[in-house]
């Protein structure tokens, strides 16, 4: 009893690699190896690489709209037509402004994943699901290795992200401390031009903790889908078909193929014997084939059904054990008899219908 528990045991226990189906129904599922901390770190990457290429078009534009509402817009008398030319006006502007940046923005996103799982659409993650909200698992995963592996690479960017930022700012403290001797323009450039090395440099550092992350979320989804050596019976039983289904659908067919077999020994001509082992029945009919064709064939148990069902309808049982036994081998039940046949095949029917004149 206890050997067979632990048997059941090990049965269970999911120690074998997933197999391709296994993958893709997991795939459909939305359950894939995927770091979102990929996806923060490529988008801060190209978000501030925007910064410093459009940076200076990004200034002019919004100092534009500012210049323009305060000079132009201050002194526009209030009416109807006015407010919606500047509503309109400003809409224009901002999505000027906002239009590289969403553009980027998503483009950052669709790389990220595209680069982590590749082109995948499905809604099942956004399908409602009790379990998601289960109080009991929720405690679990606080609790978890996972909860653990989260904090520490919490903990891990803080620094990272601190040290970057810290090292930054210390090796431009003293352009800082001599930030009242610039212009306004001088001082917003260099602290936007700080920021943006800031951001890249964050970016990178993140970038760098992604791939260690990315590696270890491979290893859960690895660990999460794998199977148990029941579970590929199970598999392989949903794709090949059970074997007790099969073999029983198999022997249906077979009882059928048979029925069918033996309604057309009556219209034989002719039955060829071994005598006790073989038999094959043959007709003859010019308007259906050029060759006499074989009706039906069996051995042993089959051989005599047919043998019996000739009796019962006056077909002749003609002995002839080579050919009986060469027919079987070489001729399917529906195909003519090779040419080979054709001599002995003649002669029989020949016999056959010439003591069927006498009688």
């Amino acid at each position: 009893m206890l050997l067979r528990l632990d048997l059941q045991f090990f049965a269970g226990e999911k120690t074998e690699k997933a197999t391709p189906k296994k993958r893709q129904d997991s795939r459909k599922k939305g359950q894939v190896a995927k770091s979102q901390d990929v996806n923060t770190a490529v988008l801060m990457l190209f978000m501030f690489l925007l910064f410093m290429v459009m940076g200076g078009y990004l200034k002019d534009s919004m100092t534009g709209l500012y210049e323009h509402a305060f000079q132009e817009y201050l002194h526009w008398d209030l009416t109807e037509a006015t407010t919606e030319q500047i509503f309109f006006e400003a809409t224009v502007e901002a999505s000027k402004i906002l239009a590289p940046i969403m553009g980027m923005a998503i483009i950052a996103g669709l790389s990220a994943n595209w680069l982590q799982v590749g082109f995948m659409f499905t809604t099942e993650p956004l399908k409602f699901d009790l379990k998601k909200v289960d109080p009991i698992k929720g405690a679990k995963k606080i609790f978890s290795v996972r909860a653990i592996v989260e904090l520490v690479k919490s903990l891990l960017k803080i620094t990272i992200i601190g040290t970057i930022t810290f090292a930054v700012i210390w090796l431009n403290k003293h352009e800082m401390m001599m930030m009242s001797q610039r212009s306004v323009e001088g001082a917003l450039a260099f602290f936007g031009h700080t920021t943006i090395i800031m951001g890249i440099a964050a970016a990178i550092g993140l970038l760098l903790i992604s791939v260690l992350d990315y590696s270890y979320q491979k290893f859960d989804y690895e660990k999460n889908i794998r199977m148990s050596k029941q579970d590929l019976k199970d598999e392989h039983k949903n794709i090949e078909g059970d074997p007790l289904i099969k073999s029983k659908i198999k022997e249906k067919q077979r009882q059928m193929a048979m029925r069918r077999m033996m309604s057309e020994v009556p219209e034989a001509d002719v039955v060829i014997t071994n005598p006790t082992h073989y038999a094959i029945a043959i007709k003859y009919d010019e308007d259906k084939a050029d060759a006499p064709y074989v009706v039906a064939k069996g051995v042993d148990f089959v051989a005599q059904k047919i043998k019996e069902i000739a009796k019962a309808n006056e077909i002749m049982t003609v002995e002839n054990r080579p050919l009986a036994r060469a027919l079987y081998d070489e001729v399917e039940i529906g195909n003519a008899v090779d040419e080979q046949f054709y001599k002995a095949v003649a002669e029989i029917l020949a016999y056959v219908y010439r003591v069927q004149k006498k009688v």
